[in-house]
């Protein structure tokens, strides 16, 4: 299989990255109205280790990861990341974010948070499912 090389220079490619936000994305936005449709309580980026996206009640955490960084289908991914421009480092950043991640879910839990993590397109595709999960999570 051929290597899928960058299209764009180191420079262009450093400025569309710097782009890329962690608050406020069109994923965290989505999520917002789905918990305010639906009536919840909640906080956006409350103060809690981990920086979850949103506390509902007083002990549910949701975090919204996208697919990509957080390495959702991770062996798919991994392939293709190892076929890409920069593999070592794309993998390896991957890999961390995906390891970081169950830290994080594990130590939350550890402190009696409920942790819910969502795929971004659990968050566009599937928002009752998201829903569902976030009430028996409150109930139980």
């Amino acid at each position: 299989m051929p290597s899928r090389r960058d299209h764009f220079s180191k420079a262009k490619r450093s400025e569309i990255m710097s782009r890329i936000r962690s608050r406020h994305t069109k994923l965290d936005i989505a999520m917002a109205e789905i918990l305010a449709k639906n009536g919840f309580q909640y906080q956006m980026y409350p103060k809690v280790e981990g920086n979850p996206d949103f506390l509902v009640g007083q002990n549910v955490v949701i975090f919204c990861d996208s697919s990509f960084w957080h390495g959702r289908n991770w062996p798919s991914l991994r392939k293709q990341l190892l076929a890409g421009s920069n593999p070592q480092y794309w993998v390896r950043h991957i890999a961390k974010n995906r390891s970081r991640d169950r830290h994080v879910t594990r130590l939350l839990q550890m402190r009696g948070y409920t942790v819910l993590r969502f795929w971004d397109i659990e968050v566009f595709k599937k928002p009752g499912h998201c829903v569902r999960h976030i009430r028996q999570s409150l109930l139980g």
